[in-house]
């Protein structure tokens, strides 16, 4: 097999390959985390934004081409590539493209997933690419995609879909496959009711993670004629796979971890609960997702900020964060935050007790106050003497409470409107 004789044989895949990062999704679940953003720009981690994922695992991969297909309320999004990842050298053909949704082909926006490349068609055939891969910008995990791609290539397929085993419940959320065992897919059925489980594991499916590897003019031909279908909704997991499966070598690509072979971590933060308790997650011992791993950082823009600081030592009035992540930036002046994620230019004044908390940027928390269990989006001014997550039925008259019981706060929901202008 080549992959055993020639050493270079993924670096030489990876340099021949254009990276598409689907990036234009409201992710309406959000609820109003995405009034004024589209979800792979959402901040994440401390210091991070969703897109950041992604585009770190294309970099550490040895991708060094990528498009970034942008369509709802992209302006944040766009900020954060130009200010983050412009270190790509132009005159080595590495480049990270912003594409906003410009309706090259048709007088329509995207369609679904697969219109949205189409679309772009152009574009990539300028690249001239050997292999595409396609992923979803709304993702978080650490992937290698150059083995992925290796293994596309030693299978000789057309297709190969990235995988991961969800239960049957979360099944439903996802497109389910059914493979032999060679793993080629044998049946694909996009959100099914009744999802089909693994024959080994009755409790568990096998489901895609929307992330594609596809042959470069495999590709142009399966999204032209996909394209002429006037009944198709052009999205690749409801009409290209299940399209494919049936005469092309459509495969799955397993996503584990390299060293225990066990079930990788990755996480789709869909949801306002999501969210949070993917963030909570980040405050353990040992979390799952090692954000400080040398070997595959996950790079961003990195705004210079002073560090954070805690100050008072009173005794009813002692700045201090136990069990917590803390940004750069921050000053928590005599307030007490335990088990929370502070991003970066958080003040939390005197008397404040914080709990179980996302704080995103740039928040202001007044005095006396008691925050529990909440999502505090970026900007919001917390007024002294508030109370957010104590009393759940009070806080859904005026702020949005989520079905585990996280408040979610964004200024609107005070009156701050930071996005209108009069």
């Amino acid at each position: 097999m080549q992959f055993e004789s020639d050493p270079r044989f993924v670096s030489r895949l990876t340099r021949h390959t254009l990276a598409i990062i689907l990036a234009g999704g409201r992710g309406a679940r959000l609820s109003h985390l995405t009034d004024w953003r589209a979800k792979p720009a959402v901040p994440f981690g401390g210091k991070f934004r969703i897109i950041d994922f992604p585009l770190s695992n294309c970099i550490n991969s040895g991708i060094r081409r990528v498009a970034i297909l942008t369509q709802y309320k992209s302006h944040s999004l766009i900020r954060h590539v130009q200010k983050g990842w412009g270190f790509l050298r132009g005159e080595f053909s590495e480049f990270i493209e912003l594409i906003p949704a410009q309706q090259r082909l048709q007088e329509a926006w995207y369609a679904g997933t697969a219109d949205a490349v189409y679309q772009n068609l152009d574009i990539i055939r300028s690249h001239e690419p050997d292999y595409v891969l396609i992923l979803a910008g709304d993702h978080i995990y650490k992937m290698d995609y150059g083995a992925m791609i290796a293994a596309h290539v030693a299978r000789e397929a057309d297709m190969t879909v990235g995988c991961l085993e969800v239960s049957l419940n979360m099944a439903k959320a996802f497109g389910v496959m059914s493979v032999d065992a060679e793993g080629r897919v044998l049946q694909f059925n996009e959100k099914p009711a009744h999802p089909q489980s693994l024959p080994n594991n009755p409790d568990v499916a096998l489901a895609s993670m929307g992330i594609y590897v596809f042959n470069t003019q495999f590709l142009y031909e399966q999204l032209s004629s996909d394209a002429e279908n006037l009944q198709s909704s052009h999205d690749f997991g409801k009409d290209i796979i299940p399209k494919l499966i049936q005469s092309c070598r459509v495969f799955t690509y397993p996503f584990r971890d390299a060293h225990s072979g066990q079930q990788a971590y990755w996480r789709d933060v869909g949801t306002v609960d999501a969210f949070w308790e993917a963030n909570m997650e980040l405050i353990s011992v040992a979390p799952e997702l090692d954000l400080y791993d040398k070997q595959w950082p996950i790079w961003t823009y990195q705004e210079q900020l002073p560090p954070a600081k805690f100050v008072f030592e009173d005794e009813d009035r002692m700045g201090m964060a136990l069990d917590s992540m803390v940004s750069g930036g921050c000053v928590v002046s005599g307030a007490k935050i335990v088990h929370s994620l502070l991003f970066s230019n958080v003040k939390v004044n005197a008397y404040s007790q914080l709990e179980d908390s996302v704080v995103l940027p740039d928040v202001q928390i007044g005095q006396h106050c008691r925050i529990r269990k909440a999502v505090i989006d970026k900007g919001c001014v917390i007024p002294d003497h508030t109370e957010i997550g104590i009393d759940l039925v009070r806080d859904a008259q005026r702020f949005d409470v989520s079905p585990q019981g996280v408040v979610l706060v964004t200024p609107d929901m005070f009156g701050q409107h930071l996005h209108y202008h009069y």
